[in-house]
């Protein structure tokens, strides 16, 4: 008797997520960890595309964030305060992939700077903890620290908005930087008005900023799509004539539609929501964020595979080493991404 094969979807994600929900300590939810990206995998094998396999990842990483902090806030003596646990970067986005440190903050309800003092050195013990177990589950410590253990990254709202506002006024290097990772912002748990209520303040204060977006712009254009006229691609023969999809693919489309969420007043934090979005109010043309959109999913589709041939889920290529059609695929995005980055300095009159 034959049996109906059954493909990754719904009956897999939501065992996974019962396990998750029951798991009772960091070891449980790191196998747990392992099985979501197991899952994608599974997703990516049967011709489920990178953009659902992406989201699925993410939404079960955002899952074990939220019994991870039900698992650490029992072991603390938290304030009676609101709070909420932001991800940032790729997973405030929604678009983590199968290689991906944490980056995260904490916000807070505080009536004055002395309560968010008071209330800062209650949560970071706590906020800690959840960073360490974390790592445990396989999301390595963020290298320059944007997490919610930072005393810089777990702030009142007022303190937040303080920062968001200093960063668009003042757009030096860091603090461009600083708006690349946390201006994608989503609440994970705890209370979400908080978050809700700082992206009301952050979307008309960036729209309204032509200095801060211009400089952003600037910035992002500094990445230039890996593509020449006589050759392909552009790759760096110091590192084995490798592509960094990641640096020179995937952040092109990312930092692109960002900076035209902000322009237009777009409050979504995922990349194509945000270039679905920008096409409703005007600011790109339906057939150029279609163009875009599909580019990036592309291009998340081959860096998946080539994170999954890699112990360490690098991001590198050695473009050569693609099949034809992947081949004819890459070049395509990437020269889509050239020209939302042509889009870009057309809109800010930044000169090539």
């Amino acid at each position: 008797m034959m049996t109906e094969e059954i493909l990754p979807g719904t009956a897999d994600a939501l065992a996974l997520a019962a396990r998750i929900d029951g798991a009772a300590n960091p070891s449980a939810l790191a196998l747990c960890a392992k099985e979501a990206r197991s899952l994608a995998v599974a997703m990516l094998d049967h011709g489920i595309g990178a953009e659902a396999a992406s989201r699925a990842l993410s939404l079960h990483n955002d899952r074990i964030v939220q019994r991870l902090l039900v698992w650490a806030a029992a072991r603390y003596r938290l304030p009676a305060a609101d709070w909420c646990w932001l991800g940032l970067g790729s997973e405030g986005r929604l678009e983590q992939t199968l290689s991906t440190d944490q980056d995260n903050g904490l916000l807070f309800a505080a009536h004055d700077v002395r309560e968010a003092q008071s209330l800062r050195q209650h949560l970071l013990p706590f906020a800690r903890t959840v960073n360490e177990a974390l790592a445990e589950c396989g999301f390595p410590l963020c290298d320059g620290e944007v997490m919610a253990s930072n005393p810089k990254w777990c702030l009142s709202l007022d303190e937040w908005r303080d920062c968001f506002g200093r960063w668009i006024r003042t757009p030096e290097p860091d603090a461009l930087l600083n708006a690349t990772i946390f201006f994608d912002f989503r609440p994970l748990a705890g209370d979400a008005t908080l978050a809700a209520l700082l992206r009301e303040y952050l979307t008309p204060t960036a729209r309204g900023n032509d200095i801060f977006l211009r400089m952003m712009t600037q910035n992002a254009l500094k990445a230039v799509p890996p593509i020449g006229r006589i050759k392909d691609f552009v790759t760096d023969p110091s590192g084995g004539d490798r592509l960094d999809l990641k640096k020179y693919g995937a952040r092109l489309f990312v930092d692109a539609a960002r900076i035209l969420a902000l322009a237009e007043g777009v409050p979504a934090a995922g990349t194509l929501d945000r270039l679905r979005d920008v096409a409703t109010s005007g600011g790109l043309r339906a057939d150029e964020a279609s163009a875009a959109r599909h580019a990036f999913t592309a291009l998340q589709q081959i860096r998946f595979g080539v994170q999954r041939g890699t112990p360490d889920g690098d991001n590198r290529i050695v473009p050569k080493s693609l099949n034809d059609f992947d081949r004819r695929v890459l070049l395509a995005a990437l020269h889509q991404a050239r020209s939302l980055q042509q889009r870009l300095k057309s809109r800010f009159h930044i000169e090539s």
